[in-house]
Formats: C-alpha cells, sequence, structure tokens
C-alpha cells in the first residue's frame, strides 16, 4: 500500500503540475510577471528578457496535492511509519519549504512587479530564513525529535549537545540560498533536484520511513510536470518562488530521513554552486582576480562555451553520482 499511495502522489503531482502550467504561464505573461534579466549575467541571456517568472508555482501546488492525496491513502492503511514524529518532519518540512517559497515570492515580487532587480534586501532575506529555520527546528524538537546526535555514514555519530541547533540553522541558511544558487540556466535546479529525489526515495525505502517517500515522490512528480516548460528553451522560469521552495525541500528531505549529513552528496551540485560563488567573491576581495569567468560555476561553464543543454546533462549526471553514494551509505549505517 505504501507503493501505491506514494505512486500516487507522483502521479497527481504531476497532473496537476502540468495542468497548472496550461493556464497559469499564459496568466503569467499577460500580467506582464516576466524574467528581468541581470546586466551582469552573461549577454546572450537578454534574450530570455520577459520569460514568464514565478513558474515554481507549478511543482508547489503539485507537491501540496500529491503529499495530500499520498497522505490520506497511508494514513488509511494505518502505516507504521506514520509517528507524531514523522508527521512532524513531513508537514513541518513542507511548511519549511513553503515559508521559503514565500520568501522567494517576496523577492520576485519585488522585482517583476516593483521592478527592483536585487529584490528583497540581504538583510531582510537572512532574517525571514532564521524565523523559518528556527520555526522548523522548534516543529521537530516539541513533536519529540530532541536528539542532538548527527549520523556520519562510514565514520559513526557525533553528539553536538547545545551547539547542534545554532549549527542546524546554519546548515538550513546554507543549503536554501545553494539550491537558490543551482537556478540560473533552463531545466538545471528542476533536473538537479529531481534526481536528488529519486535517491532520498530509494533512502526513504530502505530505512521504511513512509512519509519522506511521499515527499519525495510527490516533489518528483511535481518538478516533471514543471520540466515539461523548462527545458531549454524554457518557457517559463521558476523564479526565486521554485528555487527557494526547492531548497526547503531538500533540507526537509535530508532533515526527515535523520541524515541531513548526506545532502552534502545527493545534494553535491548545490554544494559546488555555493562555493564557487564564495570562492569567486573572497578571491576577487583579497586578490583583485576571479578564479572563474563568472559565477555561480553554471554560468563558468557557459562563458567557456557548454551550451545550458551539455551544463544541465554533465551536472545532472553528478547529482546521480551523488544520489548513488548517498544510497550506498545508508547501507552503512
Amino acid at each position: 500500500m505504501e507503493n501505491i499511495s506514494i505512486a500516487a502522489a507522483a502521479v497527481i503531482a504531476f497532473a496537476v503540475s502540468a495542468i497548472t502550467g496550461k493556464f497559469l504561464i499564459p496568466f503569467l505573461r499577460r500580467i506582464k510577471f516576466g524574467q528581468t534579466i541581470k546586466e551582469i549575467g552573461p549577454t546572450w541571456h537578454k534574450k530570455k528578457q520577459g520569460t514568464p517568472n514565478m513558474g515554481g508555482f507549478l511543482f508547489i501546488f503539485g507537491t501540496v496535492a500529491g503529499i495530500a492525496a499520498g497522505f490520506i491513502l497511508l494514513a488509511a492503511d494505518g502505516a507504521a511509519s506514520l509517528s507524531v514524529v514523522n508527521n512532524a518532519k513531513l508537514f513541518g518540512g513542507l511548511g519549511l519549504a513553503l515559508a521559503c517559497g514565500f520568501i522567494g515570492f517576496l523577492d520576485d515580487y519585488i522585482k517583476d512587479v516593483k521592478k527592483q532587480n536585487l529584490g528583497l534586501r540581504a538583510k531582510q532575506k537572512l532574517a525571514m530564513q532564521l524565523l523559518a529555520a528556527a520555526a522548523y527546528l522548534a516543529t521537530i524538537y516539541l513533536a519529540g525529535d530532541t536528539s542532538t546526535t548527527v549520523i556520519f555514514p562510514f565514520f559513526g555519530q557525533i553528539d553536538f549537545g547545545l551547539f547542534y541547533y545554532p549549527l542546524m540553522v546554519l546548515v538550513i541558511l546554507f543549503v536554501s540560498n545553494a539550491v537558490n544558487l543551482t537556478d540560473g540556466i533552463d531545466g538545471l535546479a528542476g533536473s538537479v533536484t529531481f534526481i536528488v529525489c529519486l535517491a532520498v526515495l530509494a533512502m526513504a525505502g530502505l530505512l521504511q520511513l513512509d512519509g519522506m517517500g511521499l515527499y519525495a515522490g510527490a516533489l518528483a512528480g511535481g518538478l516533471l510536470g514543471f520540466l515539461i516548460y523548462n527545458f531549454y528553451p524554457a518557457k517559463v522560469f521558476m523564479g526565486d518562488t521554485g528555487s527557494m521552495f526547492l531548497g526547503g525541500s531538500v533540507l526537509a528531505l535530508g532533515f526527515g530521513i535523520n541524515l541531513p549529513v548526506l545532502i552534502a552528496a545527493f545534494g553535491i551540485i548545490y554544494v559546488i554552486e555555493a562555493l564557487s560563488v564564495v570562492l569567486q567573491v573572497i578571491s576577487f576581495q583579497t586578490t583583485g582576480k576571479r578564479i572563474f569567468k563568472m559565477s555561480p560555476i553554471h554560468h563558468h561553464f557557459e562563458m567557456c562555451g557548454w551550451s545550458e543543454k551539455k551544463i544541465v546533462g554533465v551536472f545532472s549526471l553528478v547529482t546521480l553520482l551523488g544520489g548513488i553514494i548517498s544510497v550506498v551509505a545508508v547501507f552503512n549505517i
């Protein structure tokens, strides 16, 4: 029954996402919610100016619908893994993703409607992300998961004690922004995260965590429906609305399977994208020189002559390898 519920969640999420696109994309175009291309970006991206933005609502609607339908089926079957803590991680994680998506929506709204290209100020975004992170961790704690131990597959585990919560807040801030940085070319963030969902789906199955399998399946289905419109050449962009929601979802999945450390493996592309920005800034501010032609690193490869399709293909393959390593790691816990 668990597999049927997860499959149903994926199918429903795909259908909702794909069908919503038929109506939402023309609506976004009609009200001129189009992407504003930054001057500092690759010059050939200028042709994308005006492409409808906020397409992330497609997979957000799809994911929520899929999780709701799948959960009803799981609950009706009396799935053993749907405990108070697991439910808190499922719905608390979805709440974290929606909160991140709302932050992204505000950013998109300011850029697309107010025509202020930089969107939310960094301090505003950071303050809201801190609130979302604290609310999520508090939800898990109040549900009964008070553990401060982090499992490191192959190496053992470490109890961080009082340092656990500040450390996890930093992890949430880093990952949510790292996924956001990955959204820069057609189909990239959606394709990478789709593969992440498949990896988590496999791990959730091995760990018998139906709720996280449900989340991963629903998000995968929603993303597949979105990618119909987002593959090169994109008819719609997910915007910060979508990429921030994906960041929250990746965190929800990593924490939900009780292995946040594995985000570094199955989310290796997010980590590389974020580190490329950090290294670029440090290098330029200290030496006046740039390590990459442009950051995040997917733009560097664009500047090197790689096509968007090639970048998506290579980055997806790297994510697949990271996902395989993560699944193998679960066998060694």
